[in-house]
């Protein structure tokens, strides 16, 4: 399909709404509504890390699988040179480049020093457009720089009087 055959304003919506939805599965993920992202997959749709076999398919099995990260993570990703290539009125795809900084063992209200991304890497992503509303099909994980979640200590109450 050419853009002269799905049209400039269309094409464009489509790119918005999909980088929109890579947008906010980022944002239910980090801030506190990690199991709600499976709602942006098709019901059939699959995350997937080559790497290391990782593959979840369903909507039920994505719930499970993003719902049960440690309640104590802390996780801010950000997400960049998001190119969407819309194909037909009803498919796309994007590659979109990211950096994790992640932590576990937060607690409400600690400052965490900074520190250098968890993993630096690109999504894969798949569109599909299902009863007028974009929805990822597939996201597939590519870590070419990754590394073990940080776990913080105990607070240091070393100096405080008791």
């Amino acid at each position: 399909m050419t853009d002269e055959d799905l049209g400039s304003l269309h094409r464009m919506l489509a790119e918005r709404s999909c980088e929109r939805l890579v947008l906010e599965l980022v944002r239910r993920l980090d801030l506190g509504e990690p199991s709600t992202v499976a709602d942006l997959f098709t019901p059939d749709g699959v995350w997937e890390w080559p790497r290391d076999g990782r593959l979840i398919e369903g909507r039920e099995a994505l719930r499970h699988y993003f719902g049960s990260r440690p309640a104590d993570r802390l996780s801010r990703r950000m997400c960049t040179n998001i190119l969407v290539t819309v194909h037909s009125t009803n498919e796309a795809t994007a590659t979109t480049y990211f950096a994790t900084y992640r932590v576990d063992g937060y607690a409400e209200g600690l400052l965490v020093p900074p520190r250098l991304p968890a993993n630096v890497g690109h999504y894969e992503d798949t569109f599909r457009r299902t009863d007028g509303v974009w929805l990822l099909a597939k996201r597939t994980l590519v870590l070419p720089f990754g590394g073990p979640t940080e776990r913080l200590g105990e607070p240091d109450h070393a100096g405080k009087s008791s």
